[in-house]
């Protein structure tokens, strides 16, 4: 090995220490913030609290090592209906609203990129939504669906909309789309903003249609933003909780969520069960991010990487 190998290999072995050294704080944190309560709650999710009878026939009392009772009792037994009615919930909330929150996101930023007089109040006007809190927003759309709310006094009929029923899931489902569609939008509007008004100009001498534009140029420029807007909200609406608990409330079969059940069976101190699911929930939305990221190429960091090796 030459003397200009030797003092290249070592200028790289320092750049990794001293990078290992800058880092590693930021490990330390993602470590107690992030990994010990992953480890905590899959210990905690194979214990259980309470009374029971041991091989002997005796009572044993306190908290027991139960191995993967919880998980079994979830899938398969006294809790499996409960469980799969959860995950119905969850998974048919997380589709609908995302795909309506894509297509009003996307006509949201459409109008926010276009509109030429008034844009700040219009821009302001559509992300009032997505700046009000979750419960917040929850409390305002429970005044409207009550009995004698706005909802049924402009359609003329009298449903109660926060009892167990359809019209439980549509009342959440709206609420949520009138809630984040705004922050879909948000993302595609930035993704519209760096599109070069060029490319418009000569596809408009082209004769391109506006339909045209926007489904060979437009889309596929956004489709990066949009992809990451997707990712976000797929994942935000799989740990759906506080609307439906504050719009509904809780125990409601319509609208219970799997962050819903969780929060019900630590509430009731049954630790083990909860953490149980918490887990289920975690792996659910793990690799639900890890598909989305693989098919659709949703991957946020890649662009990154791509210019750190350049």
């Amino acid at each position: 090995m030459t003397a200009v190998a030797r003092r290249a290999r070592g200028a790289t072995s320092g750049a990794g220490r001293l990078a290992a050294a800058l880092l590693s704080p930021t490990f330390v944190v993602l470590g107690l913030v992030v990994g010990y309560p992953l480890v905590a709650a899959l210990r905690e999710s194979v214990f259980r609290e309470g009374s029971d009878l041991d091989e002997s026939g005796f009572v044993v009392e306190g908290t027991q090592f139960v191995g993967l009772d919880n998980y079994l009792s979830i899938f398969a037994g006294e809790s499996a209906t409960r469980f799969w009615n959860a995950f119905g919930n969850t998974t048919l909330f997380t589709v609908v609203t995302v795909a309506l929150e894509v297509l009003i996101g996307v006509g949201m930023a459409l109008v926010m990129h276009h509109a030429i007089r008034f844009r700040g109040v219009v821009r302001a006007g559509i992300l009032v939504p997505w700046a009000v809190p979750t419960a917040v927003s929850a409390l305002l759309w429970k005044w409207i669906f009550q009995a004698d709310g706005v909802a049924n006094a402009v359609i003329g009929q009298q449903i109660l909309w926060t009892t167990e029923g359809w019209q439980a899931k549509f009342a959440v489902v709206l609420a949520d789309v009138w809630k984040t569609a705004p922050f879909v939008g948000l993302l595609v509007l930035a993704g519209l903003q760096i599109i070069p008004n060029d490319v418009y100009e000569a596809a408009r001498v082209d004769g391109a249609s506006p339909w045209r534009q926007f489904w060979r140029i437009t889309l596929p420029l956004v489709k990066p933003a949009l992809l990451v807007a997707v990712l976000f909200r797929v994942l935000d609406a799989l740990r759906m909780f506080d609307l439906p608990f504050v719009l509904i409330g809780q125990r409601k079969e319509s609208v219970e969520t799997l962050s819903m059940v969780a929060f019900d069976e630590a509430s009731s101190l049954r630790f083990g069960p909860a953490a149980a699911y918490a887990t289920v929930l975690f792996l659910y939305v793990a690799i639900t991010a890890l598909v989305f990221v693989r098919l659709l190429g949703a991957d946020v960091i890649g662009a990154a990487r791509e210019r750190a090796r350049r």
